[in-house]
């Protein structure tokens, strides 16, 4: 039994194994996932795997590694074998890490407060002071409902004798929840009949409980709470969970330039005015948080969030200044704090830690220095930790050196040798492997004084077998964590809408608008014209292709004039011949849909609209978001031929219609949708403006037999072939392209959509008082058709007049882009580009 998965499994009896006993049995509380695993073939286990990774690129899953060779989005990696906690093993750790996360929460309280552990010595005042975490302006600082730690996270170790130890304290703003539930929610599509004959326990209360605490605390005096989840922005290594969180907690996803103090409260810059914020679950660091009273340099933070606080305006979770705690140092002297504030000992006990600011302390690492693993004492100090066996020669002289010259920075702690957990191989075989691991567990306050504590949590795996640092940015994996229950899981997927005691009254219930940052209309907007602007040039590419592969004598004399259109639009085209050959044509082509270096090119507007959803991900469906999610994919192949590079054309213009449904059928009319579909129709204005202007400029000869590529180009072939069943002539195609106020691809029906849409968006919003549609409408409504017809007298004029308002409407495009930037959307932390 168990014989095919575990014959190959190495086994090292230095460390705790999490599925083996030291007999080699398998642990009673593995037998049933080892069970289903062996009944799995080769095959069925490389689909399994497979359809972990599928779910992680669809679902956008990424922890950003800096300067990463795989790029800023680096997907993130789940191991198909989750980690497994017996229940009673997780009653204790659950029971210890509320009562740490209650410790840390008076420990703050205390030393932003009275200062009585300081005065009693259980706390040496350097080890406080001395650091950047301190804020001395969050002094006195006394958050709503006595609450300073409302989410906290803990790293814990198992050494050799099966015994958990704390290795460190997450309690500024603690990552993870949001990967966590991402990882259930991935392993209950690979691994559903584990999951329910397992009677594995669910996050979702967790969640919940986060909500209801932020929720029933905000100072908000009667009012609905607004509560927004501030985020350093899109360059941050985390920023997909941060993303992910916010849409699953319902919270507008802002950045600090979203939001400003007035009158010591803080408001966010909605598309409808200034909307008192209540609640802010930051994701930022301390300092960063408020340029005016806690780092001047900070780019990111909100000016005067701090005396909002202090006054007690908007609650701030964590509270300012709670990073102080995450020092190393402190782990020593906890056991005695904890018996001072509480009358109880530890439950979980921290790896064995000396702060070198005291000279026993130093005295004692220097004498042990092989034995002890050398961590900074503080957060802000960029260092890994130094595993003293490992250190000689010039190294060891050099950090020895720094120790006794700045003992203060440095703490030791005993080394201790991660246990070990099963690991899927991904080498073809799927044989299971071992690699150490660390548990990262969370908390969140219930807003009574408790603290509830996630049935699971994430586990880190290490890079390397028998590497005893597991970290993210070194290229860990992660695992689910399965708490099993016997019987069935107390609570089940979801909780009670209720079940935190927080209800929603009627009248504040039904809301006939919802509030969209200028930050989230302006990406938005953007996210519209670039859909827009990449279906457009995929149509144009795709078209031209297509002429160049047809091998009659006609499309082969009208590539110079398309060649050259396509050169006025932006798309690289060859320069040194007049006449280029048709491989030079199709190489410049093919470059233009994968090169993500040129101006123009799908590549680079596939990256524009990723990052501009991205940003949005909170007001996007999950269809809509994994539809957007796999676009950029289509075009990183290399491209060999132009039939290929017709198929990766046909992909994206056909994902590119699935966008324009999900904004029809699965957004909400609110402003934002608004702005979204303003922006479409500007894209499409200004495509077709300078597509037909540059086609007007050809002599009328070539004019006309490049008609067929025009409508093409313009999506307008097969409404014109309906119509009229005929080829193209120039009079039916002008009226199509231009004046037909039912082809909507034509001008007349942008003209007519932006006039309607930005009536909408005035009526809803104010301020918006804008002319330019109605205004070359009425341009376009003066011109006579019969006017163009080729040989008449008027032609010439009326060509002419028809050039110059497309230049107009190009133009139009930009101007009607930057009045709505000033009336409505904030700057970026990083802008997009704004051509049209």
């Amino acid at each position: 039994m168990h014989q095919r998965l575990l014959e190959s499994y190495p086994v090292s009896g230095d460390r705790y194994d999490e599925m083996l006993q030291a007999d080699g049995r398998l642990r009673p509380h593995w037998r049933t996932l080892i069970d289903q695993l062996e009944n799995l073939s080769p095959e069925m286990l490389r689909r399994r795997a497979s359809e972990v990774r599928e779910a992680i690129a669809s679902d956008g899953v990424t922890y950003n590694v800096y300067a990463d060779p795989k790029g800023a989005n680096r997907p993130w990696e789940l191991d198909l074998l989750p980690h497994i906690v017996a229940d009673d093993e997780w009653k204790f750790l659950s029971q210890a890490v509320a009562q740490r996360a209650r410790l840390m929460n008076a420990l703050l309280a205390d030393i932003y407060g009275e200062q009585t552990l300081i005065s009693a010595g259980l706390l040496p005042p350097a080890l406080v002071f001395g650091q950047h975490g301190y804020l001395m302006p969050c002094h006195g600082l006394k958050p709503p409902g006595g609450v300073h730690l409302h989410a906290y996270a803990i790293d814990l170790a198992r050494s050799a004798d099966g015994t958990w130890w704390v290795v460190s304290d997450r309690t500024q703003g603690p990552s993870g929840t949001g990967y966590a539930l991402q990882n259930r929610q991935i392993m209950a599509r690979a691994m559903p009949e584990a999951l329910r004959d397992m009677h594995v326990e669910s996050p979702h209360g967790y969640f919940h409980t986060l909500r209801a605490t932020l929720t029933r605390l905000a100072p908000a005096n009667g009012e609905v709470p607004l509560i927004v989840l501030l985020t350093p922005g899109p360059y941050n290594e985390t920023y997909s969970e941060h993303a992910f969180l916010a849409h699953t907690l319902g919270f507008p996803l802002v950045e600090g330039v979203d939001l400003t103090v007035r009158g010591d409260q803080v408001f966010l810059k909605t598309l409808n005015g200034l909307r008192r914020v209540h609640a802010i679950l930051r994701r930022m660091d301390d300092d960063y948080c408020d340029p005016l009273e806690l780092r001047a340099d900070s780019a990111l933070g909100v000016p005067g969030l701090t005396q909002a606080a202090r006054l007690g305006n908007v609650l701030v979770a964590n509270s300012l200044g709670s990073g102080v705690l995450e020092s190393t140092a402190l782990h020593g002297f906890l056991p005695a704090i904890s018996e001072r504030l509480f009358g109880e000992p530890l439950m979980l006990p921290s790896v064995a830690s000396w702060w070198c600011g005291e000279k026993p302390a130093l005295d004692y690492t220097l004498e042990h220095f092989d034995d002890l693993v050398i961590v900074p004492a503080f957060s802000s100090m960029r260092m890994q930790p130094v595993f003293g066996h490992t250190v000689t020669g010039a190294a060891r002289r050099r950090l020895v050196e720094s120790l006794q010259l700045q003992p203060h920075a440095y703490a030791s702690q005993e080394w201790v040798r991660l246990s070990q957990a099963p690991v899927m191989s991904r080498s073809g075989d799927y044989r299971l492997m071992n690699r150490t691991i660390s548990l990262r567990v969370f908390a969140v306050a219930d807003g009574e004084g408790g603290y509830q504590v996630m049935p699971g949590g994430l586990t880190r795996v290490a890079s390397r077998q028998r590497r005893d640092v597991v970290s993210m940015q070194q290229g860990g994996t992660t695992k689910d964590v399965w708490v099993l229950r016997e019987g069935e899981p107390a609570g089940g997927d979801q909780p009670a809408d209720d079940a935190a005691g927080v209800g929603t009254a009627a009248g504040t219930l039904i809301r006939s608008t919802v509030d969209v940052s200028s930050h989230s209309g302006e990406n938005l907007f953007w996210m519209g014209r670039y859909s827009e602007r990449v279906k457009n040039l995929s149509r144009l590419l795709r078209t031209t292709l297509q002429y160049t592969m047809d091998g009659q004598s006609e499309s082969r004399g009208m590539l110079g004039s398309v060649s050259w259109i396509c050169s006025q639009l932006g798309v690289q085209m060859p320069k040194s011949d007049p006449r280029p050959t048709i491989t030079g044509l199709q190489q410049s082509l093919q470059a233009a849909v994968v090169d993500p270096s040129a101006a123009v090119s799908v590549a680079a507007q596939l990256r524009q609209l990723a990052n501009a959803a991205y940003q949005v991900r909170e007001h996007l469906s999950l269809d809509n978001w994994h539809a957007l999610n796999k676009m950029p994919a289509m075009v990183q192949e290399r491209i060999n031929t132009p039939a290929a590079a017709q198929h990766v054309l046909s992909n994206v213009i056909d994902a590119c219609s699935g966008l324009a449904g999900h904004a029809l059928d699965d957004m909400t009319r609110d402003a934002g949708w608004q702005f979204l579909m303003v922006g479409r129709h500007i894209e499409r204005m200004a495509n077709m403006a300078a597509l037909f202007d540059n086609f007007l400029r050809l002599p009328p000869q070539r004019q006309t037999a490049a008609l067929s590529w025009l409508l093409e180009a313009a999506s307008s072939i097969v409404t014109y072939r309906v119509r009229y069943r005929r080829t193209p002539e120039w009079l039916p195609v002008l009226h199509l392209l231009i004046f037909d106020v039912s082809n909507p691809h034509g001008m007349a029906y942008q003209f007519r959509m932006l006039q309607q849409y930005l009536a909408d968006i005035a009526q809803q919003l104010g301020l918006l008082s804008m002319t330019i549609p109605s205004h070359l409408a009425q341009q376009l409504e003066a011109m006579n058709l019969a006017d163009f017809a080729h040989g008449s007298a008027s032609a010439a004029e009326a060509n002419a007049r028809l050039a110059q308002l497309m230049r107009d409407a190009v133009s139009g495009g930009y101007m009607l882009s930057d009045d709505l930037s000033r009336h409505y959307f904030t700057p970026l932390t990083a802008p997009v580009s704004q051509g049209v």
